[in-house]
């Protein structure tokens, strides 16, 4: 699934497991951890430098085009870390460290970064294929060096026009209809470049659905990032409701396509906020509780 969505936003992982289980009637939290630990999919600085699941064959052309290392060193700035030594720094910091959480690697720092600098410095790290994230560890992030985690650094696809067309392929094989927008806006690619690797793709078949289908999406769901306007798929009256600012997007309910309403989950409880009428949801609430239980 993460191979077919070409990468599955993943700033928050308990969304990225529904996005999958969305997906699948049968998948488990217990094997996308799974997953995890086997390096099958890893949790990457990816498209628009937002952390996204991708397959571990995809890093290194996906994370070539997708990594900004002169972002990192702008936001370094601005929390006043600063210095000739950071990439060093880091990399000494987090080698054969194995998964280290944000406050064992401020101890590991000495004291050169605290807070937000520390997760920029690990993506000035990224953005050079030398940090990657771990497994989740009591609710917290941990940061490890490629090195620890995947046997190396990873090695970005040197062959630019090579990796776009690949991103142009993928992309469209998942995101029908689109345009070359569509993909810069998903990517963070320039569009000129987006526009480069589409001339190299066709269009894909598009299959219908077969009957009805109804799905509870979580926050930042692909469905909702993956295109440059939400308009065919959100009535703009409705927009506010699920992305009411701040950087957040609320869980959905998706409908043949459309998107009907958000829900919310507070222990075992569900509270659908709909914006007209829905088919029944007793199924989806269920299967969202087993799911998470």
């Amino acid at each position: 699934m993460v191979r077919q969505l070409l990468a599955v936003q993943a700033q928050d992982v308990g969304a990225a497991q529904l996005a999958l289980r969305a997906r699948s009637a049968t998948v488990t939290r217990a094997e996308i951890d799974a997953a995890v630990e086997r390096r099958e999919i890893v949790r990457a600085w990816g498209p628009r430098g937002t952390l996204h699941y991708v397959h571990h064959d995809d890093l290194a052309w996906l994370l070539a085009l997708t990594s900004r290392r002169t972002g990192s060193l702008l936001r370094l700035s601005q929390e006043g870390v600063r210095g000739d030594d950071l990439l060093p720094l880091i990399e000494g910091a987090l080698y054969g460290q194995g998964p280290l959480t944000k406050a064992e690697l401020e101890t590991r720092l000495g004291g050169r970064a605290g807070g937000q600098g520390i997760v920029h410095l690990v993506g000035l790290a990224a953005s050079h294929g030398l940090a990657v994230l771990g497994p989740s560890r009591g609710g917290k992030p941990t940061y490890v060096h490629a090195a620890d985690w995947l046997g190396g650094p990873i090695v970005f696809e040197t062959d630019r026009d090579k990796a776009l067309a690949e991103l142009a392929v993928r992309y469209r094989r998942s995101h029908i209809p689109a345009e070359p927008e569509d993909l810069a806006a998903w990517s963070g690619v320039p569009l000129g470049e987006a526009r480069l690797g589409w001339k190299a793709t066709s269009a894909p078949a598009r299959e219908e659905p077969a009957g009805r289908v109804v799905r509870l999406l979580p926050a930042f769901d692909e469905f909702l990032m993956g295109w440059k306007s939400r308009d065919p798929i959100l009535a703009p009256e409705h927009a506010r409701k699920v992305f009411p600012g701040g950087g957040i997007l609320r869980p959905s309910v998706l409908v043949d396509g459309r998107v009907r309403g958000t829900w919310t989950r507070k222990g075992s409880a569900v509270t659908v906020e709909p914006f007209g009428e829905l088919p029944p949801l007793d199924d989806e609430i269920a299967d969202i509780r087993r799911f998470l239980s």
